[in-house]
């Protein structure tokens, strides 16, 4: 079997790392760039830490603030005639994987018009040319989106969330500063960094997974383990480690894919709106347990990288449930509601929301294979 890593070209990391924007696009020889963020970035000040850079190198830029959270089609066709009509010749893409994704899916149409009707890349796109360069900012610790290859547009007119996979989304260079994330707020920081270790546990168990992506998942869950608390109570030190344990985690799961958690918290974040990360989080620890049985000794690497005493003499029926249980106890201890009803999910719905998550293009990678009756069950059993 012919395994696949695709990563960024250049990446830099720690405090400070976003002083090297206007180096990378000097040398790169760009003219121009189209910076994409979010209105609230540019109310509290976040993206101008970019663009202060940018305006003290003298570096023309065109800002686009429009982005929302789960982006819609209507989005992407917005920042597609923005760009164009900005001429730049490269795009900063400021923000969670809100912006980052809309940044990639607008710079897929401008090198590939053919695909300007945005649900036509759906799946795998046969595009033919890399994107738009993208210079990605992560402001969130959890989505990853800036070492993917992977970004998710919301279809607003049929309530569903549809994934786009294709490496020639790729930023070209990625910029990760904990300082851009000193800013979110706890629920933000635990929402985004229970997202991350979804990421690592599914990039883990999933049907694609190899022994490279399985180094890149276990460190991720090593260090999103023992950082996230901290994390979420705005500890620098912390939230430099989830920095950096989210991005190993996107390193895996963007050549891996993923499973059932991400293939039923899609439908619920384009039903209701909910975040991406919440709708992760509310999910993870019940399906761990779900699929405990179909994942070998996996359940016992994540409880030895989580340092959970005994896990490498206890059974392995033992193990499984020790890794679901300290997930379960992360998950509340950082303050992940408990039932989907309380993010506004409706029980008559489920059923056509099991449908969609049945759909989903991440359903298929999860080491158990499941039917619409259990992924309704699973819904009904977190209401």
């Amino acid at each position: 079997m012919v395994n696949r890593m695709v990563l960024n070209e250049t990446s830099y990391f720690g405090k400070g790392a976003i002083e090297a924007v206007a180096s990378e696009f000097k040398a790169r020889g760009y003219r121009k760039a189209a910076v994409i963020t979010d209105k609230d970035l540019v109310k509290f000040e976040v993206a101008t830490k970019v663009t202060d850079l940018l305006d003290q190198a003298a570096i023309n830029y065109a800002l686009y603030d429009g982005i929302v959270p789960n982006p819609t089609i209507q989005n992407v066709k917005d920042g597609v005639a923005f760009v164009q009509a900005s001429k730049a010749d490269c795009i900063i893409a400021i923000g969670g994987g809100s912006p980052i994704d809309t940044a990639k899916a607008i710079g897929i149409i401008i090198t590939n018009p053919t695909f300007a009707n945005v649900i036509s890349l759906e799946g795998v796109a046969d595009t033919k040319q890399p994107s738009l360069p993208i210079f990605a900012i992560p402001t969130t610790s959890g989505t990853a989106a800036e070492v993917t290859i992977n970004y998710v547009i919301t279809d607003e007119e049929n309530h569903r969330k549809f994934v786009c996979v294709d490496p020639h989304d790729i930023p070209i260079v990625a910029f990760v500063d904990s300082d851009l994330m000193m800013g979110m707020p706890k629920t933000l920081a635990a929402a985004t960094g229970m997202d991350a270790m979804t990421h690592a546990i599914e990039g883990l168990i999933t049907k694609g997974a190899w022994e490279m992506s399985d180094m890149l998942h276990l460190k991720a869950i090593e260090i999103i383990g023992r950082s996230l608390r901290d994390s979420v109570n705005g500890d620098q030190s912390g939230r430099e480690e989830m920095a950096l344990g989210q991005y190993i985690a996107g390193m895996g799961f963007s050549n891996v894919g993923l499973g059932l958690v991400h293939g039923m918290a899609h439908p619920l974040s384009a039903w209701y709106n909910i975040p991406h990360g919440v709708a992760c989080a509310s999910l993870l620890p019940t399906v761990m347990k779900y699929n405990k049985d179909f994942t070998g000794d996996k359940y016992r690497d994540i409880a030895k990288a989580l340092g959970i005493e005994d896990a490498e003499t206890m059974s392995i029926e033992a193990v499984r449930d020790a890794a679901c249980e300290a997930i379960d106890q992360l998950s509340k201890d950082v303050g992940i509601p408990a039932t989907i009803s309380e993010l506004g999910v409706k029980a008559e719905d489920i059923p056509a929301i099991a449908q969609d998550a049945l759909k989903d293009v991440c359903t298929p990678g999860n080491p158990r294979d499941t039917s619409i009756e259990e992924i309704v069950s699973i819904y009904r059993s977190l209401m």
